[in-house]
Order: C-alpha cells, then structure tokens, then sequence
C-alpha cells in the first residue's frame, strides 16, 4: 500500500489511541455499537461531546483512514460522492438524532520540507483516498465497492479493512454494519449525518428508490481501464489528476474547500448527493462476499452486473507549493488510549532523513501491501510509476492475439521479481526507470513464456521460480550491478525490509556510497512474496519525484521556491565567480575601468570601444532581405490543402446529410490560437501576407490589413465575447460556410467542468468551451479544423474527430521523391538521425560538463526544485562566458566549452562587417520568474560590460509582446528598408539577423516561428520533469526548420569518403540533374510560410557546372550581389567566400582535404573554394555544399538520453513515452509503437491504447454502453504535421481553395461554339416578322429546309448536299489530322435558379424530390413491365417501368391495381399553368451521378412528369442515385447498342401509349385527335435555357444589341407547347447557346432546319418515321432529313437558346475497341481502317458491336471508298434513305426513295459515289436509273449478312453498270456471334 503517513502529530499517544480506537469499535461485540470517542480528551477550546452524540461515523474513520493513507493527510472530500447531504422527507426521524455540533475537519498549513507522493492504495495498490460505498435500497443492504482496484460487494467492514490494508489484530465475533452517514453543512464543514437505516427502511424502499435514481448521463459510464479499474496510467497519481485538474501526487490538495472525490476512491455514499448535480447510478451487488487474506489482491473477482461510477469531476483549487509543502494534520476533538501496534507493519522513517543524507528516497510500489509509515514522512516519497506494470490487464483475445500472448500465461510474482531487478541493474547510473520501458520487458517477457509454453507441447508447464530459490537468484542478477543495485530479504514484512534500509541510509556518512536501489522482498509464508523498490540513488530519486508533477505543479512550486526564499542559500552561493571573487563587485570595476563608453556595435572589436550616442547612431549597411514579406505557398502546402479540400468533399458526399457543399456560396473563417501575443502576431502577419481575406472576398484591398485582427483570437478572458460574435455571424449567414480554425489545437485542453476550480489558469477549459459548445456542434455551415504538431491528446478512445478526418502531412521519404523542392524539411527524426552523421559538432548536443556541475549542485540542495538548481547555474555560466571573452580571460576555464562557444560567435559576429548581423540564441526557461530572474541578471552583466548596443537581451513571455531597445529597432528597420516610422517587431521572425537572446519562457513553446537566424537553442533546463512525448517534442520542436536539400544529404555521403571512393562522392555532388533550380521562380523566404531558413543561394547548387547548366543569372565571383544572395546575408561574412582566403574550418571533421576532394571542376563560375555559411560567419568548409545548417539544440542529459538514442535508426524513444500528460494509457500490457509507423498508424495505435483523463475535454465523449460507439463530430477535421513544417499556410490556402471549389460548384462549363456551315445555309423563304411568339404555320409551311446542318458539335461530320454547296471551293476544308480528339471550347457560367442539377446538388427545396432516404425508400417503387409489338423489329417488345409510389398517379393500373395499362396523357386543350403537357424523356448512360437529371428547379417545382430511360445493366445505379425518378428499362438486347436504339424505343412506346390513351379517353368521350401527341426528348447535359430578345436600333449604324435572360425549362416548354395549331409540326426545337449569337442570327425567329438535343417531337405525324435504332453517331440527323422528306415540318424557335454542359463522364461515348481474344497485354492501338476484314480471313476479331465498327470505319475510310469524292462538293455520294458520317472532306446528297417525297434538286448533278445502306424494298433499280455518275466513281452496298448483299446486288441490277471484284467484299471484324455487317465497293463503268 503506498500510505505514507504523514504524520508529525503532537502527540505519539494521540495518534495510537486514534489507530486503536477504530480498530476498537469494529471489534465490539455487543449489539449496538459503541461511540468511537468512548474517552474523550477535550481542547478547552472546544465543546464538550456527549458520548450518545458521537456515534460512530464511517467516513470519519475513513477520514482518518485516508489520513493515515495519504502521505500528506490533506484530503480531497467532495460532496459529490463521498459525503452526501441527505433529503429530509426520508430521512425526518433519524435528523432528530443527529443535532450534535459538527466536528470541524479544518487543516493546519503544511510545515515546511515535507514531500508529498501518493497515498491510499488498496490491496491491489490502487489509489482511494476516498472510500465509496453504495447502499443498495432495494436489498437494504450496504455494499461497498473498492473503486480503486474495482473490488465489489464488501457487506462487512473487517471486509474493508482488510481490503484496504487496515489491519485488524483480532477477529471480532459478529461483525457490525455501518451506522452513520456524512454530511456536509453549508459552510463545507463534515459532521456526523443521520443513521443509516437499515431494518426500518424496509418498508420504504419504493418511495426512496423512485428519488435517489436519476443517473446522469456524465456518471453513468464508466471508463475501465487497466485490470477493469477506473484509473490509469501511474496508477496512484496520475489518474487523479484526472479527477482535480491539480493533478496528484498524494492527496496533496490542502485546501479545505475540496469539492469532489477523485476517481478510484471509496465513498460510502448511501446514495448521490442531490445537492452536488451529478448524480451516480445505485448498484445492487449479489450475495455479500467475505474476502480471505489469502486471496491474491492482484486478482480481483469483479462480480456480474456491477459499474464503479465515476464522477464529473471538478478540480480542486490549490494554493500551496509541492515539493515542499508541509504535511498538513487534521485536527481532532478527542484522543483516544493508546493501544499497541504491531511493529512488523509499520516503518517510523528517521528523523532528518534528508538532511543527514541529502537524499530523500522514493518508495515505488511493487507487488503487496506496503506498510504504514510516521514519523518524518515529509522525507519520502512513495510512487506508483510501475505498480500497473505488476498487474496484467484483462485483455480480449483479438488484442492477446496482436501481442502473441495466450490468456494463460500469465507471470508469477517471482518472475516479476527478478525481471524487476534485471531492469534496475540494465538501466546503469544515468537513467531513471520509465514506466513504459518497462512495460515492453513484462510483454517480452510474457511472449518468451508464451513460445516456450507453445514449444512444451500443449502445456506441459516450464518449472516456475520456486519461492525458496528466489532470493538467491534476485541477489544472483544484482550482484553484477557493481553495487547499485541491493537486494533485501525479510521473512515477516516488507516494513522490515524498508525500515532497515532507511536506518542506513539515515546513519550513513558522505562518503560511503549509497546503492541507486533497494529492491526489498518479503518472502512470507503466509501471504506469499511480496516486493517494492526503496529508489536511493540520488539522481534517480530527485527525478523520478520530480516527474510526479505535472508541468503546472512544478511551475508553482518553483514560485513557491522563488517567493518563500527558499532559494536564497543558492543565491548567496552564486554571489561569488567560480574563481571566488564577488560578481558584482567585480562587474562594478569593470564598469569603472571601461567608463562612459560601450564596446563597438557592429564592425569592430570587443575592444573598440564608442560613446553612447555613436553607438546609437552607427547605422549598417542596408540589406534588400525582404522576403520575409512575400508569402509563397511552396508544393507540400498545396498538395496538403488539397487533401483537406478532398477530405471536406468526403464528408460532403459520405450521405450523412452532415454537410451541403451546393448550399454555400462565400467562405468566411476565425483561427483560434493559444494565449501568446507573439504568435497571434505571427498569424495575423500569415494571414495578411497571403491575401485571403481579399481573396474570399471577406475585406477590401485596403481595409484588409487592420481587418485581419477580426479573424485571429486567442485563448483569454476575452474570446467569450468575441466568440459570441463570430457565432451570431453564422447563424445569420447560413449560405456562408464558416471554418473555425483551431491552431496548436494540443494545448490546455481541459474541460470546461473541471476548469471552473482549477489551478488558477485563466486558459483552463476555455478551449472546450468553444470547441465543444453546443452551437459549434450543430451548426450545419461550420467546419471545425483542428490543427496540431503534437495531436495525440486529440487522438485517444474519446476522440470527437473521425479518424477518416485526419489529414496527415505527406511524408517525402527520398531525395528522389522531392525533385526539384529545394528545401527539405528538418525535424525531429532528422535531428536524431543527424547524430549517425560522424561530424564532431553535432546538431544535437548534450553539455556533459554542465551536467556534472548540475548534479554536484543537486548533492548540495536536495529541497529545491532541480530546474531552479540547473537556472541558476545557467545564468553563471553565461554571466562568466560573458565576462572571460570580454575582460577576464582567467574565467574562461570555468565555462563550459559549450557555453563559451556560444556566446564567441553570439558575440563576436556582429563585429565582422558592416552590416551588423548576427545571431539568435534561445534559452528555454519554462518558469516565468526564473525566466525574469535570468533576463535581469543576463541584461545587467552585459551592460556592466559594455555591450548593450552588441545585442539584445529580450524575454519571450507568450503574456507579452516582444519589447526591443529602440536603437536594434532602428538596426532592424535600415535591414527592412521600407518600413514605415512607426515600425515595430511583433514576431520572432520580424527579428532576422538582430544578434540577440530570447529567454523564452512559458509551460508550452506554442509554434511560434523563429527567424533563419536562430542558431542556438538551449534546451538544457529540460530535464526529467518533462516525460510526455509532447512535452520533450514541442522543445525541440523550437529549432525544427527547412533547410537546403543538400545538407540533408550531405553529411551521409561524407562518412565514406575515404580515398578510393572520393571520386565516385564528387561525382555524385556534381549529379546536375538532381540539384536543378530555376533561379527565375520567384523566391520568397520560406519563413514566411514555414518559419525556414533559406535563399536562393543556399538552395543553390552543389557544384560549379550545376551552376553552369542551371542558373540563369551569372554569379559573380564573390556572391556579393544582392539578388543572387537573397537572404544570406553573405555580405556578413568577414572573408566572403570568393575572396580564397584561408577559411576558418567550423565544421571540424570534414578539414580542409575533405573540402577540396569534393570542390567543383576547374571551369567554375566562381574562383576559390564556393562554400556558403552561417549569416555572418566565416564560411565553412562543409564539403563544398552551401549548407545553411540547421540550428545547434544543446539538451539536457535526460532528454537528450530520449531523443539522441538512435540505436539502429529507431524511432527516438521519446515517441514510446505517454503521449500527453492529459492521457492515460488504456493497458500495460499495448505493442510497442514501431519507427517505420507513419502518422496515420501513430493515429490509430493512440486511439486504441490511451483514454482521456478526467479533466481532459474529451473525457465526457464516451463510447455509448449499448453500443461501444463514441459520437464524432462529423464536420470536425484534424491536420496534423511535424512542427515549423508550413500547416498555417497550407490550412490559408485551403480556405482559398474550399472557396474557390464552392464558386466552381455554383458554375458551370458550358459548351460555346459558333454555329457551323453558316455560308451554305438556303436563305429562308417568306420569313416572318420579328418579334412574333409563336410561328405562323401558313408562312412557315413556305419556306424552305435548310438541309445544312449547324450544330457545332457535327463539325467534323460530312456535309449534306445543296445546290448552294456546289458553289463551295473546294479548298475551304482543312484537312484535320485522323482520331485527333478535338477539344471543343467550353465557357464557364454561374448556376441561376433554373438550372438542372446532378446528385451532388442538395438543397432543402429539392431535397423531397431528390429523396436521399434511399435505403428506405428503395422498396417504395414498383417494377412494371409494358409489351408492346414493333413492326419494325419484328417482335414483341417488353420494357420494364419503375415507378415510385409518389409517381403513380401519372399511370394508369388494370382494376386489380396490378397491371401496368397506359401513362396518362393531356388533352391538347388543356390549360394549366401549374404544368407542363409533354411527358419528357431522357436517355442517360455512364451518367448515374453526372447526368443533369435533376429538373426540380428548371421546372420551377411544378408538377411533370420525367422518364428516365436508362440500360438494363445500368438500372441499379440509377436507381440507387434517383430513387424518385420513374425509370423505363431498355430490354437487355440494347445493353450495348447506341443513342439510336433508346430514341427509336421512346418513339415507339409512346405511340403505343398514345394509341392506349386514345382508346381509354375515347370511352370516356373525349375525341381521339384531343390528346396530346407530343413527348420532349431531351439530353442529360442540358443545364440552362435562356430567352434572346434583338434591342432597338440606335441611330448609329452599329449592330443591335442582343439581350439575354436566363428562363427555366418550364416557361421555355409551356411557351413552345402554347403554339397555334401545334400539332400540325412534326418537331419543335430551339438553338444551341454561343456567346457569338448576334441579332443576325435572331433576324428570323423561326428557322425551318435541323433541331438537337432537346425537341418536341410529335409522335403522331411521325409515326411512320423512324429512329435508326442500329444507329451510334448522327441520329438526329439521319431522323432530321427522314421527317423533312416526308414533307413534316420541323421549327427552331430562334429566341430561346439551350445551354450544354460538358460533362466528361459517360454519355455517348466511344467503345475501347480490344480484339476479341487477348493474345498479349500490350497491344498496339487497332486503327479504324482495321474494322474491317475480308470474310473468313484470319484477321483479328474485334470486341465491339458490328454497327459500331462499320460507322467508325465509314469515318476514316472515305480516301479508300470514295477517292472521287474527296474535297469535290460538286460531285457528292449519293446516300439513299440515310445520312451517315463518311468523313469531312466529302459531301452527301441525302434522296430519299419514298414516293411523294421532297427531295434536294440532282438535275445535272454526277454523282462521285452511291452509298446503299440496309436498302428496304423502295430502293428499285428503275429509280437508280435516274442518277448519273462520274468515270470512276464508287459504289458502296452494306447488308446485314453475304445472302441478302447478293440479293441485293442482283435485285437492283448493279453489275449493268457497276463493275465488282471478288477481293472487294468485307465484313466488319466481328466474329459470327457478334453478326458482322457485310458490304462489297465496285467501280462506276
């Protein structure tokens, strides 16, 4: 048990009769308890007790208990769970008893010293400060549950004690219930409440039962974590902090206003408290179970049916320090006679323990129970690091199975034991233990017994450790330890064990050696072995107490330190130098030698020295460094903002309504950072510089800049309000969607709930309180983007992100996946990978002879905080560096060499030249006041010596904003060049090049970007109190940047360089290709995106003839240019690289050879070896490579253990540690996370294995019981992305795409051609007079057809012959290259509110019409099949309908309501505004989610109907995307014909209709010429309509104006069918949209020519016309010229105009045309001509329909079949009855061979070929007779098989004058299956 008891009690008699008394009542044998304080010693002060008063009060002894328990006894009651305030309607008559005066429980302040770790733990060492019992009314029984090892159903309280380790020396002969509850009065004092009853209650127990049951929902779920409990990681303290937002370590939380339990406690509460609002569900446990001693406390037996709740929780407020908080002792009224203890089970730690020793140890608690502890107990500290990894969670087998475990096999305590002391031994004198290293040894070593059991066969068991040669074997591994690592074994208890190790340690003398650890065993007979680990080293044990805290904690108790004075020893130590001398009396003299003079600024010596005022008003050298002004975004960004775009499309298509990207217009945003004022700067200037604002439209150009202040918030008091704004603002725009940005997401995100008592942290749950509010939630055109480097609080079980919403940083993994990136990026793998690099300046670094003079220091102060200890010593050694460069030299052995090299070139650059450049260093001092302290000190060394105009001392507070003296501002300013008076540095990177050291101080570094001319970073405060992977992480992450490509690879190359492979290395540098770089893209610092360090330059090229091949601008020698040293600030360097001077070698392995054997051939454009540096420093000899390195991190031991041990190119082990101290790891027994895991895999292994902690703000998201889902937000997204890599000018960037995809959602591609064929048109007849609506059919029936047809897209189509073409030059054609694919020109337009839609439009008003409840809905529509007889296929036809329930008035059913009969039809007299007549029917294919189908607002929501007319292998699609359509389904014979074959079937089937309509009206007296006869074919790509109308003339000879208006479908339709005497025109149609449409175009309104894509076809008068139905290209207008030969007529109303969309998917698209058999993959593509073969022959057979084939061919064939034809209009093929494609260079004359039909004029026309196409029995010889033909001119006769073409041939008499060979048949390339058209050519004789 890990109960330090902290006592120091007055009195020894007071704390024994306390013991005894309780133990005493338990035992009492009469039937009524006994009071507790049967002899009562009274205060005088106080009011006398009666004895009948105090009865016996649980709580109160387990108030004393946890006393007892916890070290410090300063106790967390809450009247939440614990104590719980009774209601008096059913607790009247016991109240009567309990009047007496409460007991006041008020805490004394701490004395001073004590240490405070965790106490209360029960048998299986889980954490209970509080005790909970349920009371179960409907057994009225008690029933305590142990809510720290999930321990169930106690009835007796000898159960209990026992449980928790309160030990009992006899066994009472009948055991007593509880008698009392404990309440609270209103001023929060605890006092005795009233009887618990347990007989009288009977009878009540329905009228309670019906009160106290009200679970609420934050309580009823329970988290179980490890071994079924509620708390996890670290088990006794930091699942507490889950409960109390202070976090635990012990009950340390002293003030008395405590409001709530924490998890894993006790509370006999007999049921939740009304008063506190959180009520916990009541448990009926079974049958009461007695425990035996004997039972192994590591397995409890959870009883069926039973949760532990947990309470919300609010976090106490605290008020005192930590570490040294005294150990506060509860008052009581009366003490008890003293009773002996025990003395085996108790351990009295020596008085002055750490002062004797300067060790205060740590106890960790291993497996058993651990004694009591008193006497100066403020001297330990007990933890529970390892005590989970003792205890082996239940796991599912599919989890057992992933770690290659059986359930079986589980370790015995011994093995445990010795694995324990192996780890002690392994871990050597530097590291401490790390929970989670050793909970990989426990897994592998469960594994090893897991394959040894396997290998045994079935179990025949491996002989365990036997208990007798245990301590043999533990002494055995320890003795290789070189004695630090002791073992103890007791025989009775582990008190033996400790006590004697602490008596030692208490009487050692300094000079002995201690061992680093005690592992003491109590090998007993009864209780089995039992075992803990007294922790004595003292490294080891100042860390591992240290680490208990959390990051907050540690913060005030340094405060404390700081405030109380506790410090002032080491102070007055650091008083003097390390030589002795007095430090500021010496800095004095200094001052007094130097005088009124400072040292030089900037190009001089530190021993120049100037006045003041020169000082002030040296001015250096201007640099044209302004790229930190111009915002680029580079390609990662855009690829990542791509993928945020995609994922956002995800949601929007995922179905789940979550999201309606059509309903948004305009994009607006806030970023939400954390409290820091220079990165609200930072975002603000991002933001500015990237023109987003302008861009979305949000600001004007001009306003923009002062606007932007709108759209950054940060984390204070504050954002409530503005908060509120922005909320109001979405609600008032519901067509704007909204992203709110969350930046550095990771930080503080704790629950509001338990913020509101929190550690005082203004930021405390603020973030949760605008994330997760309601309104955030539901908003429905709100994206939540949650944006983090270290997102693994955000990725745990009760994560509200999806883990489909993450969107991960793409990971470039080889130089060759970069290409021509410049820049590559350098994080923290690189840093760690770095160290394999062989150079002897690492970029990773541990100062070891600071950490030797940190740990002498830590011997000598035990009680302060070691970061204090190491702050302190930091600020000497800069304060001495200072002091040796500059005036006493004898100092200088007293610096570390890091530290003096740092502050030499600090110092010393500045001096180099002109300019006045220099470098940044930053001290990370994450304590505000020791980051003050350092400032002040730091600041007064460096002007006592003069060197306040050298550099700038500044304190990075994230409270304040950056404060700089104005004379560097001024420096800065002449840098900028342009900036305006007033000027100021608002962000780190505003200080480039200012020489200068930030003391950044804060809990978390919050991403703030740091200028490229950082180039230290002191991380070496950092130390073990930092064990979360985002708490070391984030440190490092200060330095991450993007530095040229060239040095990442670099040093790799470097290591084998030795002298037969130096060659082969310079040649790999000077590999041009890879090193490219096009000096003409614009550059801009990547700092401004990414926070980089970088130009041109350094980007630049490794070697001299890269230079040559690549670089634009010639480079002058000395690389002084401005423009070509962008950034570099070369000018800084002393000896400019070209100069050849002899170079200072920095980079010391690589020496001057080294330099040389890489260097560039002889034609170089630069003389002298070309290396590039550091801004102002001499240039290093780094192998040639311009490599601006990355900055220097200077570590801690600790974290540099954790981050450099790379051993084997492992993940750094940092990223094993917990990844968050606000979560908590679900099992100890979690595969291990592998190195090669890219983000998305670290994503998922979080959200299996870690669980939020109480107090974090996803904690209340948990999964729902029933289910095991958690809910997730679903318009909340994560991106995630190493630090400084670039995510806030990705996530900019996103908005402006989101905003640009939501404008390409409101437009459209509209096809925008010009009309074709224009000059061969007929002029129109007795045209009609503008302006009129409709046609006059008598002057319409005049005019002529204009056979021509205009339509842009048949451009590439034979033209038809007219007497007007005969006139065309022949030249006119250009010959267009064969199956080039032409790309047709497309315009793009807005949507208006007349469109028609695809499925990806939702909105409210369709959304009934679209009907997306398609699961549901499915079965709502019914299948009909239709037959009908079509004479020209020869057979039946049957064609399935599926018609939606809402659809079927439309139809008419047979009187059993089964039979499909008729689709109702208008009467042509109908006149109803609310409708349109004409049923419309559009044939969709490959279209299901693109085709325009969607008529609902081009119909103005009025009634119509629509058919869908869609393949039968097609039908499910459709379906599934138009539930609410009526389908007609194409028998499955028309799978693979063309558009010909759907129109012929929709001519066909509504004939029939009609003649069905016909037939019903008729019955009902309605004549048969009334109804209706028009049907609307339309495309799926039609998209708007518009009406044209010609303006007014002006005076002036121009052209008239045209103006244009967008109409709908349904005002354009009822128009056209208001037409007079409308069923006397066979088709109606209108034109084709082109922006080039004039007022000549519009002359006459009424054209007489071809109509396509969307016509009113008459169905009556063309019944005997007929769609090709083999037809795949040119139906229309084959159809066209059918209907005008038979003398119908067709109109075009030209003031209407139809808008196409270009859809790129599906629709009439050509075949991929494959040989039949595949004989190999790669086939060369089958051309046209190759369609065809001669019959039987051997050529490859084709995949593809005949009629397909023979078209294709027929396109591309007309050189080969009509050589005459060519380009020859005078002359056309004759085509009888059809119109087909036979290329653009030759004419058709279109006859047609019915009698009475109208036909182009042929008189004196020859005829250059004849085309018979499938000729039907009107096609005579007599009427070929009439034409005449050209001297070899061709023939062309197609049939379906070789009979029928020579029947044919014979039939009309052909070979008279047509001359035939056999070589001259082919068929199309099918096989027989496929039945290939045949055709035979012959020559005109």
């Amino acid at each position: 048990m890990g109960n330090s008891y902290a006592g120091q009690l007055k009195s020894a008699r007071f704390e024994e009769a306390l013991h005894n008394s309780i133990e005493a009542s338990l035992r009492c044998s009469s039937v009524v308890p006994q009071p507790i304080f049967s002899q009562l010693y009274l205060d005088p002060d106080q009011h006398p007790f009666s004895s009948a008063d105090v009865k016996p009060k649980v709580e109160d002894l387990d108030k004393d208990l946890v006393h007892r328990y916890t070290q410090n006894g300063s106790l967390d009651f809450s009247n939440n769970l614990a104590v719980n305030e009774m209601e008096d309607d059913e607790d009247d008559e016991e109240m009567s008893d309990s009047n007496s005066p409460p007991i006041p429980y008020s805490q004394k302040p701490a004395p001073e010293g004590s240490c405070t770790t965790d106490g209360g733990f029960c048998q299986a060492g889980k954490d209970l400060r509080l005790v909970s019992c349920v009371w179960n009314k409907s057994t009225s029984r008690f029933s305590g549950n142990c809510i720290g090892c999930g321990e169930r159903g106690f009835r007796y309280f000898t159960e209990f004690s026992n449980h928790i380790n309160l030990k009992l020396t006899t066994q009472p002969k009948k055991q007593k219930h509880l008698k009392y509850y404990l309440v609270r009065s209103s001023q929060g004092v605890l006092s005795k409440g009233p009887l618990i009853c347990w007989k009288e209650c009977r009878s009540r127990q329905s009228s309670a039962a019906c009160h106290s049951i009200k679970p609420n929902s934050s309580v009823s779920s329970t988290v179980t974590t490890e071994n079924g409990t509620t708390n996890g990681y670290k088990s006794g303290f930091t699942q507490t902090d889950a409960a109390n937002g202070n976090s635990s370590h012990g009950g340390k939380s002293s003030a008395p206003s405590s409001t709530l339990p924490r998890p894993g406690n006790y509370s006999l509460s007999p049921r939740p408290s009304q008063a506190s609002g959180d009520q916990a569900p009541m448990f009926i446990s079974g049958p009461p179970k007695k425990r035996h001693r004997g039972w192994y406390p590591g397995s409890p037996v959870p009883q069926p049916g039973l949760v532990v709740p947990v309470p919300t929780v609010r976090p106490l407020s605290r008020t005192e320090p930590f570490l040294s908080n005294p150990v506060p002792q509860t008052p009581l009224t009366g003490i008890l006679q003293p009773r002996p203890i025990p003395a085996g089970e108790t351990v009295i730690v020596p008085e002055n323990l750490l002062s004797n020793s300067g060790v205060r140890p740590v106890i960790l608690i291993g497996y058993g129970t651990l004694p009591y502890f008193y006497g100066n107990v403020g001297d330990i500290v007990v933890s529970p690091l390892l005590v989970n990894c003792y205890k082996i969670p239940q796991l599912e087998n599919k989890d057992l199975e992933q770690l290659g475990l059986t359930g079986s096999q589980l370790l015995s305590v011994e093995n445990m034991i010795l694995l324990t002391i192996q780890y002690l031994v392994r871990l050597g004198p530097d590291q401490i233990p790390l929970r989670e290293e050793f909970e990989q040894i426990m897994l592998k070593a469960m594994q090893e017994f897991t394959l040894r059991e396997r290998a045994l066969q079935l179990g025949a068991q491996c002989v365990p450790v036997s208990p007798g040669q245990l301590p043999w074997l533990a002494r055995l591994i320890a003795s290789v330890s070189q004695d630090l690592v002791h073992v103890i074994v007791t025989q009775n208890s582990l008190a033996e064990g400790i006590s004697e190790t602490l008596r030692t340690l208490s009487e050692m003398r300094h000079y002995q050696r201690l061992p680093d650890y005690v592992v003491a065993i109590c090998a007993s007979k009864i209780r089995g072995n039992e075992f803990c680990v007294v922790v004595l080293g003292q490294h080891q044990s100042r860390a591992l107490a240290e680490s208990m805290l959390t990051t907050s904690e540690f913060l005030k108790e340094i405060s404390y330190e700081l405030i109380t004075g506790k410090v002032s020893f080491l102070a007055s130590h650091f008083k003097t130098t390390s030589l002795g001398d007095d430090l500021d009396m010496l800095l004095e003299k200094m001052q007094q030698r130097r005088g009124d003079s400072v040292v030089t600024p900037f190009n001089g010596d530190l021993h120049e020295c100037v006045s003041p005022r020169e000082a002030a008003a040296m001015i250096p050298t201007q640099n044209l460094d302004l790229d930190n002004e111009t915002f680029q975004i580079y390609q990662p960004q855009l690829t990542v903002a791509r993928k945020l775009l995609s994922q956002v499309c995800a949601i929007a298509d995922s179905g789940s309504q979550s999201l309606d990207l059509g309903h948004f217009s305009k994009v607006d945003f806030i970023i939400i950072v954390p409290r820091s004022e220079v990165l609200v700067q930072q975002t603000l200037q991002r933001v500015r510089q990237s023109g987003v604002l302008v861009d979305l439209g949000l600001e004007d150009n001009g306003t923009a800049h002062q606007r932007a202040e709108k759209y950054v918030v940060r984390l204070d008091s504050e954002i409530q309000s503005k908060f509120e704004v922005f909320m109001r603002k979405v609600k008032q725009n519901p067509y704007t969607l909204f992203v709110l940005v969350h930046d550095n997401s990771h930080v503080e995100l704790t629950s509001v709930i338990s913020g509101s008592l929190s550690h005082g942290e203004p930021s405390h749950g603020l973030a949760d309180r605008v994330i997760n509010c309601r309104e955030v939630l539901e908003a429905f055109n709100l994206l939540v983007l949650q944006v983090s480097s270290f997102p693994y609080t955000l990725q745990t079980q009760q994560s509200r992100i999806s883990s489909s919403n993450e969107v991960h940083w793409i990971q470039l993994d080889t130089v060759e996946e970069v290409g021509c990136e410049e820049k590559l990026y350098f994080g923290l793998n690189e840093y760690s990978k770095s160290l394999q690099w062989g150079i002897t300046s690492p970029l990773l670094r541990c100062d070891e002879t600071f950490e030797k003079m940190v740990n002498t220091l830590l011997e000598r102060y035990p009680r302060l905080h070691s970061m204090v200890v190491r702050c302190y010593l930091l600020i000497q050694q800069y304060s001495e560096a200072l002091m040796a460069l500059t005036t006493m030299a004898s100092l200088r052995d007293h610096s570390t060499p890091e530290t003096l090299s740092i502050m030499d070139d600090l110092i010393s650059s500045p001096g180099k030249n002109k300019s006045g450049r220099g470098h940044m260093l930053i001290i990370r001092v994450p304590s505000v006041q020791l980051a003050m302290l350092a400032k002040e000190r730091l600041q007064e060394v460096r002007d006592k010596l003069g060197l306040q105009y050298r550099f700038e001392i500044i304190l990075g507070n994230p409270a304040s904003e950056l404060s700089v003296a104005t004379h560097f501002v001024t420096r800065l300013k002449t840098w900028r060049g342009n900036e305006s008076e007033e000027w100021i540095p608002r962000t780190y990177q505003d200080l480039e090049g200012l020489p200068c050291i930030v003391i950044l101080t804060g809990k978390d570094p919050l991403g703030e970007t740091f200028p490229r001319s950082l180039k230290y970073c002191d991380l070496r405060l950092i130390d073990s109190s930092y064990l979360t992977r985002t708490a070391l992480e984030q440190e490092v992450g200060l330095a991450c940047c993007y530095v040229p490509k060239e040095v990442i690879r670099g040093p790799t190359a470097a290591l084998d360089l030795s002298g037969k492979e130096q060659e082969r290395a310079a040649v790999s540098e000077n590999d041009a290709d890879e090193l490219l770089i096009d000096l003409e893209r614009p550059q801009s610092n990547s700092s401004a995106v990414t926070g980089t360090s970088g130009s041109i330059m350094e980007n630049g090229v490794s070697s001299s003839s890269t230079a040559d091949k690549s670089q634009k601008q010639p480079l002058t020698p000395s690389f002084q240019s401005p423009a070509t040293s962008m950034g570099l600030d070369e000018g800084v360097s002393g000896s400019t690289a070209g100069a050849g001077e002899s170079l200072k070698q920095e980079c010391d392995s690589l020496g001057p050879p080294m330099a040389s054997s890489t260097t560039s051939k002889p034609s170089s454009s630069s003389s002298g070896p070309r290396t590039l540096s550091w801004p102002g420093q001499p240039a290093r000899g780094y192998r040639g490579l311009h490599a601006a390195l990355p900055p220097i991190v200077i570590l801690s031991k600790a974290a540099y253990s954790l981050l450099g041990s790379q051993k084997g190119g492992k993940l750094p082990s940092s990223s094993s540690l917990l990844p968050h101290a606000d979560v908590t790891w679900v099992s100890s027994l979690r595969p291990l996370l592998h190195k090669d895991m890219s983000s998305e895999e670290q994503s998922l292994y979080y959200r299996q294995w870690t669980s939020a902690r109480q107090h974090h703000a996803d904690y209340s998201n948990q999964p729902d019981p029933a289910s095991g889902t958690r809910t997730v937000h679903p318009r909340r997204l994560l991106l995630t992305g190493p630090p400084q890599v670039g995510k806030t000018g990705s996530y900019l960037q996103f908005l402006r795409i989101l905003f640009r995809m939501l404008i390409r959602l409101l437009e459209v591609d509209v096809y925008d051609e010009e009309e074709i064929n224009r000059d061969h048109s007929e002029s129109s007849g007795a045209g009609q007079a503008e302006g009129e609506p409709w046609p006059d059919l008598e002057s319409f029936s005049k005019m002529s057809f204009d056979v021509s047809v205009h339509d842009p897209k048949y451009s590439l189509m034979s033209l038809v012959y007219t007497e007007k073409l005969a006139g065309v030059k022949r030249e006119v054609i250009k010959e267009a290259k064969v199956e080039e694919p032409r790309k047709r020109e497309t315009v793009s337009m807005m949507l208006t509110k007349y469109a028609a839609y695809n499925t990806f439009h939702h909105c409210e008003q369709c959304h009934q019409y679209m009907d997306f409840a398609a699961a549901s809905q499915m079965s709502d529509s019914t299948l009909h099949a239709f037959t009908f007889s079509s004479s020209m296929l020869g057979e039946e036809v049957q064609l399935y309908f599926i018609i939606p329930k809402s659809k079927e008035s439309h139809f008419v059913f047979s009187k059993q309501g089964k039979h499909l009969e008729s689709m109702r039809l208008p009467l042509v007299s109908d006149k109803n505004l609310n409708a349109v007549k004409s049923p419309i029917f559009t044939p969709s294919s490959g279209r299901h989610e693109h085709g325009l189908l969607n008529l609902f607002h081009a119909m103005e929501g009025i009634s119509h109907l629509h058919l869908l007319v869609v393949k039968e292998y097609e039908m499910p699609l459709y379906r599934k995307y138009w539930p609410n359509h009526i389908m007609l389904v194409l028998p499955g014979m028309f799978n693979n014909a063309g558009v010909g074959a759907a129109r012929f079937l929709i001519k066909e089937l509504s004939y029939h209709n009609l003649e069905l309509e016909r037939n019903r009206l008729e019955e009902l007296g309605v004549k048969r010429q009334c109804v209706w006869p028009f049907i609307v074919v339309m495309d799926d790509s039609c998209v708007l309509w518009n009406i044209h109308s010609v303006q007014e003339q002006t005076s002036q000879p121009m052209e008239a104006g045209i103006s244009s208006k967008n109409v709908s479908l349904k005002s354009v339709l009822q128009h056209i069918e208001a037409t007079p005497k409308i069923v006397h025109y066979a088709i109606l149609g209108i034109q084709k949209w082109s922006s080039k449409l004039t007022s000549q175009s519009l002359k006459a309104p009424f054209s007489r020519c071809h109509v396509h894509d969307f016509i009113l076809l008459n169905i009556d008068l063309t019944q005997n016309v007929q769609y090709d139905f083999n037809r795949y290209f040119c139906e229309d207008v084959d159809f066209n010229l059918r209907t005008n030969s038979s003398g119908l007529l067709i109109c075009r109303f030209n003031n209407f105009s139809l808008m196409k969309k270009h859809v790129q998917v599906g629709g009439q698209r050509d075949f991929i045309i494959k040989p039949k058999i595949m004989v190999s993959e790669s086939l060369a593509p089958i051309l046209p001509l190759q369609y065809v073969c001669a019959p039987d022959s051997e050529h490859t057979l084709l995949a593809a329909p005949a009629q397909f084939l023979l078209e294709k061919f027929l396109q591309h064939a007309s050189y080969k079949l009509f050589p005459k034809a060519i380009r020859n209009f005078k002359s056309p093929v004759l085509a009888i009855d059809c119109y087909l494609n036979i290329g653009q260079e030759v004419a058709v004359c279109y006859v047609s061979s019915r009698p009475h039909s109208s036909n182009v004029n042929c008189e004196g026309v020859f005829f250059s070929g004849l085309l018979l196409y499938l000729c039907d029995s009107f096609v005579g010889a007599d009427l070929l007779k009439k034409f005449k033909f050209l001297k070899g001119a061709t023939l062309c006769v197609i049939c379906q098989d070789r009979s029928s073409l020579r029947q044919t041939i014979v039939r009309l008499e052909l070979e008279d004058e047509w001359q035939f060979r056999l070589r001259d048949e082919f068929q199309t390339a099918n096989s027989s299956d496929d039945k290939p058209l045949f055709f035979l050519t012959g020559r005109h004789v």
